[in-house]
């Protein structure tokens, strides 16, 4: 499967993005997908994923929790990450990543993705 990102852009703390992953060669609803991020001098972080054949099996960082919603579209075929109350430490490069057969516990590690798009660049200005 082929993932690519989109979305990202330049924002003020406070505001809203919502950045999408759309697939192709593949039908995302067979794949668990996450979303990961890295910000400048940083390693990657997860930061939300959606269990495979799930439209409610989430889980978020804590750093995310209550603020970003991930979710999928099926018949679009296309994963997003809705962001809101966005905030400077928000800031970096944005990563969906998608796994047929990753097994639950490991949905958080990157090293678990076989599948993952360009990157997509989220600043927040204060």
């Amino acid at each position: 499967v082929q993932l690519q990102a989109s979305g990202g852009g330049l924002v003020q703390a406070g505001d809203s993005l919502r950045l999408s992953c759309a697939a192709s060669g593949g039908t995302i609803s067979g794949y668990s997908m996450g979303w990961f991020r890295q910000a400048p001098g940083k390693e990657r972080e997860f930061v939300a994923a959606i269990f495979r054949r799930s439209n409610s099996n989430t889980h978020y960082a804590d750093s995310v929790k209550g603020r970003f919603i991930v979710s999928r579209d099926n018949a679009k075929n296309t994963a997003y990450l809705q962001m809101n109350s966005l905030n400077p430490e928000d800031t970096a490069v944005y990563y969906c990543a998608a796994d047929r057969s990753l097994i639950y516990s490991t949905i958080r590690n990157a090293d678990a993705y076989d599948y993952w798009g360009q990157g997509t660049l989220v600043t927040v200005s204060s």
